[in-house]
């Protein structure tokens, strides 16, 4: 059996799930990577078979998606030539998180494809969403990579289709303890922007994870720091709090290190918006925006730090069998359906026959 494992590469939870995963494909197929987005020397923490241009978005620096850098990123033709020749045909099973070109591809073809991503959780009809819905974004997210069959997950079970987070080895292995600073992730923030604010609360130390900074350098009590794996994890699991956007693998982690949370979530970013409605519901606290005007709001946030009590046990063995069995029984409808075309009607051969 062949599988192409193909990923978003916009973001990190993509790729953190896609290391948790492939290898346990690889103990039932061969599995070759596809990857789409992100930026175009952006490195992968194991090699890819496939590298396409695909879709995806910028961060801006005031708290949104950069829409105008997004679009002019955009190049339809070539995403358009991409899926014509997407190498969907040589393989079994297409596994697909959020990944346009072979989700399109697959959707001409007859080549079965499941998707193993948070926005299949968050489309379901029994996931959380704002009371005010966001028409377009809804579109864009139930549009952007179609798939037939779908294993969601969210920050809880809310239906049997939907798994918990798939948390990585690497910080299921950590132990946590509390430190007496705070880590802090907003790359869709300024570095500036997020140095004025946290300025403004000296009783604490600031460890921010800015995607725009090379290397260390430290103003007052606010400590900026480059993306690192393994240095953003040494600083979560110590801290005393985390804050961060309202994307999925980062608040999930913060739940399941037991961290105080506080979550800021994207301006026009419908996902976001729906994954910070439901983390509101389960008591994490929950910010509109970050800027000096939210300084009343961090500081109660600091002085009281809930925790979120969750259990999300480790199901990544049965999810892979799940999407294996989904091939199994496509192949067997196929090879029936085969069967049946390839079968003579016995009224034909009377016909033919008188």
């Amino acid at each position: 059996m062949r599988i192409l494992y193909a990923f978003q590469g916009t973001g990190n939870g993509h790729q953190t799930r896609a290391k948790e995963f492939i290898p346990l494909f690889k103990k039932h197929a061969q599995v070759d990577i596809l990857v789409s987005g992100g930026a175009p020397n952006k490195v992968f923490d194991f090699p890819t078979d496939y590298r396409f241009k695909g879709l995806g978005f910028r961060f801006g620096k005031k708290g949104g998606i950069d829409v105008i850098q997004s679009f002019r990123d955009l190049k339809s033709v070539q995403f358009l030539r991409e899926i014509n020749t997407a190498p969907i045909a040589a393989y079994d099973l297409v596994v697909n998180d959020f990944e346009p070109v072979t989700a399109w591809a697959c959707r001409r073809s007859q080549i079965p494809i499941v998707g193993m991503s948070h926005q299949a959780a968050v489309m379901h009809p029994q996931a959380p969403k704002p009371n005010r819905l966001d028409w377009f974004g809804m579109q864009v997210l139930e549009r952007f990579a179609p798939v037939d069959h779908s294993i969601g997950f969210h920050f809880q079970a809310y239906t049997r289709e939907i798994s918990t987070p798939v948390i990585r080895r690497a910080v299921r292995k950590l132990q946590p303890s509390i430190g007496a600073h705070v880590t802090v992730y907003l790359p869709a923030y300024s570095e500036a922007r997020i140095i004025q604010t946290l300025r403004q609360l000296p009783q604490k130390h600031w460890e921010v994870f800015s995607p725009r900074c090379n290397a260390p350098y430290q103003i007052d009590n606010v400590e900026i720091l480059p993306v690192h794996p393994d240095t953003f994890l040494h600083s979560m699991s110590n801290s005393s709090g985390v804050i961060c956007g309202a994307g999925f693998e980062t608040p999930s982690e913060a739940l399941y290190l037991g961290k105080p949370l506080l979550t800021i979530p994207m301006r026009g970013q419908f996902e976001q918006q729906c994954n910070a409605y439901a983390l509101k519901q389960m008591g994490v606290a929950v910010l509109d925006e970050f800027s000096n005007a939210s300084l009343r709001n961090l500081a109660d946030w600091l002085e009281k730090r809930p925790v979120i009590k969750v259990n999300y046990p480790d199901e990544s063995k049965k999810l892979v069998q799940r999407a294996l069995e989904y091939a199994s029984t496509q192949e067997k409808i196929e090879k029936t359906a085969q069967s049946l075309l390839n079968q003579k009607s016995p009224h034909r051969l009377k016909m033919r026959g008188f």
